[in-house]
């Protein structure tokens, strides 16, 4: 969707096409402010669209209206309103193009929003009469951008979800956070500026998962060579080339961190062309890896070649600790990577074999539906509940695989819960 809309009127004396009034303004814009703001080259690039005409015949004139989207920002596209109003004939015509307006769409789809809650209230007052300032209120409050909050002993920019979260998203500075934060990401954290990695930084990387989410210039790239000699990095994640984290717009944003590489396979890639420092830093991931893994021991032991055991009892009589190996194929990992983000399911069989994928929030009434025994195994981007595990339990479920795991009251014993992490 774009951020703008163009909306100007045009009058050509004498009969004319819209191909040829859109024809007009290409050819008669053309270089005007060289190639990179050429309106061709910036349909191409998809930051204008179509443009559109709407066009009558009155008195043996042509007059209509000119529509132009744009996800330029206010000063460029204020400078493409000003290139068409430079546009004088149509083919053998005179012709005169005003800008009649420039609609901010963001703000027009947010009035809509509002005007729509004002009805819902007016409609929810019939039956109740509560305190519409305060609402209101409250909804201007959801509006506003959270702050970021100053964390740890280097009071470094941070959103409020770091502790949360097991993953924490490290950009370079306050700006790159109020951008995360401006479009709901907020396990995010700066460096704050500091030529060394911070305490803070290394402490959290040693606990948490870590996406690096970096400029697109050389800048970001020497930030990204000191952050992977010094802290365990999982995913890399970079602006687009020329491009800095907080000009992104959301859907920018998004698309960078679903392109996110693992950092080894990342740094393979280095290696396998004949990078030296890439094979050293490598070495320092390996090991920074082996560290964390070593401070942090999974309480569940996960194999995946070995079939499941179950010990035989012993006589009566004599306390045995039953373990229970749980075989689970090495391609779920990948299935688990291709669920980051998305908040969707994928159900398996008694063999790992996907039965079907879904929208996590589809999850519970989809396994009503089903017969008992039908799904062996979930592996899902949310969080396990109460409601599902009961499901589940219900349906004959073994395995719960989840992003998280939330406040559980009960666990039958014959199902078992992990987190990505345990897995990966």
């Amino acid at each position: 969707m774009a951020k703008y809309l163009i909306k100007a009127r045009v009058e050509v004396d004498g009969v004319v096409e819209k191909h040829d009034i859109i024809g007009a303004i290409f050819g008669q814009t053309e270089g005007l402010f060289g190639e990179q703001f050429d309106l061709r080259t910036l349909q191409d690039k998809n930051r204008i669209g179509r443009i559109q005409v709407m066009t009558r015949i009155h008195n043996g004139k042509t007059i209509g209206e000119i529509i132009i989207p744009s996800n330029l920002d206010r000063l460029e596209t204020a400078l493409v309103a000003a290139m068409i109003e430079s546009v004088d004939r149509v083919g053998p015509y005179n012709a005169r193009i005003e800008v009649v307006d420039i609609i901010d769409v963001r703000l027009e789809k947010i009035k809509k929003i509002v005007d729509r809650a004002i009805e819902i209230l007016q409609e929810w007052s019939k039956e109740k009469a509560p305190d519409i300032k305060e609402i209101l209120k409250e909804m201007q409050e959801a509006l506003k951008v959270p702050e970021p909050r100053k964390y740890g002993p280097e009071q470094l920019p941070a959103g409020p979800g770091v502790d949360k979260s097991d993953t924490i998203i490290i950009v370079e500075g306050r700006a790159d956070v109020i951008n995360l934060l401006r479009y709901g990401f907020t396990n995010v954290i700066a460096l704050g500026g500091a030529r060394k990695v911070p305490n803070t930084i290394r402490n959290l990387a040693r606990k948490k998962k870590v996406i690096v989410f970096l400029d697109g210039d050389h800048g970001g790239d020497l930030i990204l060579k000191e952050l992977l000699r010094t802290i365990k990095v999982d995913f890399i994640a970079r602006a687009p080339e020329g491009r800095e984290v907080e000009e992104l717009t959301g859907k920018e944003i998004r698309e960078a961190l679903s392109k996110t590489v693992p950092t080894k396979e990342y740094l393979e890639k280095l290696a396998n062309q004949g990078n030296k420092e890439a094979k050293y830093l490598l070495q320092i991931q390996e090991r920074l890896a082996r560290e964390a893994a070593e401070q942090i021991k999974p309480k569940i032991k996960v194999e995946e070649k070995k079939p499941v055991e179950k010990p035989v009892p012993k006589p009566p009589k004599t306390v045995e600790e039953v373990v229970e190996t749980v075989s689970i194929p090495l391609r779920i990992r990948e299935d688990i990577k291709s669920l980051y983000g998305t908040l969707e399911a994928i159900l398996y069989d008694n063999e790992w074999n996907p039965i079907k994928r879904l929208p996590v929030r589809d999850l519970v009434n989809t396994l009503d539906e089903l017969d008992k025994n039908n799904v062996e195994a979930i592996v899902m981007d949310g969080i396990i509940t109460q409601r599902l595990i009961d499901k589940a339990s219900e349906k004959g479920v073994k395995t719960l695989i989840a992003a998280k795991i939330g406040r559980v009251n009960y666990k039958p014993p014959e199902i078992l819960i992990l987190t990505f992490n345990d897995i990966m």
